[in-house]
């Protein structure tokens, strides 16, 4: 008897993903995460959207998902992970490699533009770029806008023309958000409209600028990548193939060229996951699009969307207040956060008589909370703009509360550091003429016209500094500028580590740093700081490009405690405060016009974010949430005003705060 087999078509076979046997694992996955979590970090191939509600372990979740792809036996360097800060990358892949091995920490992590300047740098070729090329940060970027500027003569205009940070955000965010000048222009600043053809001049002129120089500012690098990614050149293919799997921290914070970056780093493998919050997307001041996490399952094939809503953080009053908050959002993901935490205290709404017994309040119930035990460190108010804590800093200082207060001048923005990293910019990059023109003015009896003249020299290679100061210097000029190009010189051309190249430029400066800043004893700690992280390079370039891409945030001016206290408590903005959390948090000025801010009240768009900011705040608290306002509220015009308390908070009931009405001891 013949037996018959009929042959199936391969079209017709159906392919099914392998199973995966989870005991093999190191890790047990399915016990140390909750379901959603689990669903997270088992997904594999395709496209992610991962809503991360407040404390809900977001990190924890990456970190896992890290260590798992890498079970699976991939590659970690085919791993990619995008965040907003190196601390942010750095932390998660050294969790990852505590939680399974070393292979963790060979991942691909880091910023976007730290990710752009290494890539832009090994494919420079494929992008028509010199890989030496130096790294403007905003300050640099600023001073050649200034340059430009002047060149123009615009002081001829019978209208005062915008300064240079005011155009260079101008250019800025045409370039983040991907949207023409005159726009952003007609969006921001109307009443320079009629300007529009003279930004778009000095943005040419700039653009020029860094070209002939060999300079690239923040924007470029992203500019340069998305460019790179998407000409799908032999080059871009090359390095796309080895990208296998993309995940994005703090999804809700990228701007619309970031969104596009992501879109052309997974086109090839389509692996890609984002995470995070819609309902902490606060930064649209700074280009980000709210709009990217919102329309991110239009992007790509098929994406599924999970949803993390157990809190880890807060009690559930806590919670269901800031639940409240949000759930009147116009546009947003749904969620419900919740924890598994027993016992809580309702938040306290506090109504004060005026904006000095809500400070004395604030001052009274942290001595309070201290003597209960709570660390003053663990204590935090947070306001929606820098100067509503004015009244506070003065009542705690009477009450001799120390505090630290962020949001100030960041270090890398203070003067005297960017003085001694101008040295070392023009020793690895001679023809960066912004360095050069700071370095100048430095120096007593040098003015804007003859550090000019030096720097054309410089330009027209009148002036090298590969020759001997004493050949190309020692007759033209005074013993000031020979020791100036004597400094330039051994730092361009011997062979030293980047914390002796600093160290020598810094004994140079110290005597001009002395009698050019009154309270230099403060400052000088900063520089300190600044040659020991100077001593963790091998190179220069690299000391720079970190310098200009993730430099340390705080200046030790800024943020010493003028009492020496180890334990201080806490004032922020609360933008400031994303991703911080406190014990106890207290929010001031909740109130119409401070709070959702009167800016905000034009446009949907801005009073949603205002919403947003409210609930940020409220999810940084553990245990105690006090949401306070004055009830009176000086105005040098009007005199006393009555005001009403913030739109967010007014129709709250007693099942979810207590209202709190000060009132006056005898």
């Amino acid at each position: 008897m013949v037996k018959k087999f009929v042959l199936k078509s391969v079209s017709g076979l159906q392919q099914t993903n392998p199973q995966i046997d989870e005991p093999k694992f190191k890790i047990n996955y399915f016990e140390q995460l909750n379901a959603a979590q689990y669903e997270a970090v088992s997904a594999i191939d395709g496209a992610y959207l991962v809503i991360a509600g407040a404390g809900s372990g977001k990190t924890r979740t990456l970190v896992y998902r890290v260590a798992r792809l890498t079970e699976l036996g991939n590659d970690p360097a085919s791993i990619l992970l995008l965040t907003f800060t190196r601390k942010a990358a750095k932390q998660m892949m050294d969790r990852a490699a505590i939680l399974l091995d070393s292979r963790c920490s060979k991942i691909n992590g880091g910023t976007f533009h730290s990710f752009a300047n290494i890539t832009l740098r090994k494919y420079a070729k494929a992008v028509k770029l010199d890989n030496g090329f130096t790294i403007l940060d905003q300050g640099d970027s600023e001073d050649v806008i200034n340059l430009i500027r002047g060149q123009l003569n615009l002081s001829q205009l019978k209208k005062r023309f915008p300064n240079k940070q005011s155009i260079h955000k101008v250019i800025s965010l045409s370039v983040n958000t991907r949207k023409e000048i005159n726009v952003i222009l007609e969006e921001e600043y109307p009443h320079f409209a009629e300007y529009t053809g003279r930004f778009k001049e000095i943005n040419k002129l700039y653009d020029l600028y860094k070209r002939q120089n060999n300079l690239l500012d923040y924007d470029d690098l992203l500019v340069y990548l998305r460019r790179f990614l998407f000409d799908m050149s032999p080059a871009a293919k090359s390095f796309l193939s080895t990208i296998k799997y993309v995940m994005v921290d703090e999804y809700q914070d990228t701007n619309k060229l970031q969104a596009e970056i992501i879109q052309g780093l997974a086109q090839l493998q389509n692996n890609i996951m984002v995470v995070g919050d819609d309902s902490q997307s606060i930064y649209s001041f700074r280009g980000a699009n709210f709009k990217n996490i919102m329309e991110f399952p239009k992007l790509f094939k098929d994406v599924k969307i999970i949803t993390l809503e157990e809190n880890y953080r807060s009690t559930q009053e806590i919670l269901n207040f800031s639940n409240y908050i949000i759930d009147s959002a116009f546009e947003k993901y749904p969620k419900h956060l919740f924890t598994r935490k027993k016992g809580g205290e309702l938040p306290g709404i506090i109504s004060a008589a005026n904006e000095n017994m809500q400070s004395r309040f604030i001052a009274e119930r942290i001595l309070e909370l201290r003597e209960e035990g709570v660390l003053l460190s663990d204590i935090a108010v947070l306001f929606r703009a820098s100067f509503h804590s004015f009244n506070l800093e003065i009542e705690l200082n009477k009450t001799n509360i120390p505090y630290m207060k962020y949001g100030g001048m960041k270090f890398i923005e203070t003067a005297h550091i960017k003085d001694l990293l101008a040295f070392l910019r023009i020793a690895a990059n001679p023809t960066d003429y912004v360095s050069w023109y700071r370095v100048l003015l430095l120096h007593e009896g040098i003015g804007p016209r003859k550090a000019k003249t030096i720097m054309d020299e410089i330009a027209a290679s009148k002036i090298s500094l590969k020759n001997d100061p004493v050949t190309d210097i020692s007759k033209k000029y005074s013993d000031k500028i020979f020791n100036l190009f004597k400094l330039i010189h051994d730092i361009h051309t011997k062979n030293l580590m980047p914390a002796d190249k600093a160290e020598l430029a810094f004994k140079y400066y110290e005597p001009i740093f002395i009698d050019k800043y009154d309270d230099f004893n403060k400052r000088k700690k900063d520089l300190e700081i600044f040659l020991n992280i100077a001593e963790n390079y091998r190179s220069i370039e690299s000391f720079l490009s970190d310098m200009a891409l993730d430099p340390p945030q705080d200046s030790a001016i800024d943020l010493e405690p003028a009492d020496k206290e180890k334990e201080f408590l806490n004032l922020s903005t609360i933008h400031s405060a994303k991703g911080l959390e406190w014990h106890t948090v207290f929010i001031i000025h909740a109130l119409d016009g401070f709070f959702p801010s009167s800016q905000s009240f034009e446009k949907l768009e801005t009073l949603e974010e205002e919403r947003r900011l409210m609930y940020v705040a409220s999810t940084r608290a553990k245990n105690n949430l006090y949401v306070c306002y004055p009830m009176q509220i000086f105005d040098r015009h009007q005199g006393i005003t009555f005001a009403k308390p913030s739109r967010f908070i007014e129709r709250i009931n007693e099942t979810m705060a207590d209202t709190w009405l000060l009132e006056e001891g005898s």
